[in-house]
């Protein structure tokens, strides 16, 4: 039997994704046929694809590392990390049961707050 894979977005991540959309549209009226935010669009569009087939898809993170705010206010114990185009990352975690998994997007993030929130520091 195959479980039912659903992709859901954070509330934070719905804003996020409903103005990248807002932007596509708005340079595609202005002739823009390809732009970096077009790009990541279709990186995560395809990344949530992938996620339904395969909800391992991204590289685990360890668990000592998963920032405490994401344990609190999402209340993960499991987190992934997807790369997409110009250095941002996805970040999702897996939940489930014997019927369905459920993979949780809970943020897409540029390169430096990625650092940021995992406490990575320059050299």
């Amino acid at each position: 039997m195959n479980k039912e894979i659903k992709i859901i977005l954070s509330k934070e991540l719905e804003k996020q994704y409903e103005e990248l959309n807002k932007i596509i549209s708005n340079e595609i009226k202005k002739g823009s046929a390809n732009s970096f935010h077009q790009t990541l669009f279709k990186a995560i569009n395809k990344t949530k694809e992938l996620l339904k087939i395969n909800p391992f898809y991204g590289n685990p993170i360890s668990k000592k590392l998963i920032p405490k705010e994401f344990i609190k206010k999402y209340e993960v114990d499991n987190l992934w990390r997807v790369e997409l185009p110009g250095y941002w990352r996805m970040l999702y975690s897996i939940t489930g049961n014997e019927i369905k998994i459920i993979c949780f997007i809970l943020k897409i993030c540029d390169h430096k707050k990625y650092n940021k929130l995992f406490g990575y520091k320059r050299k």
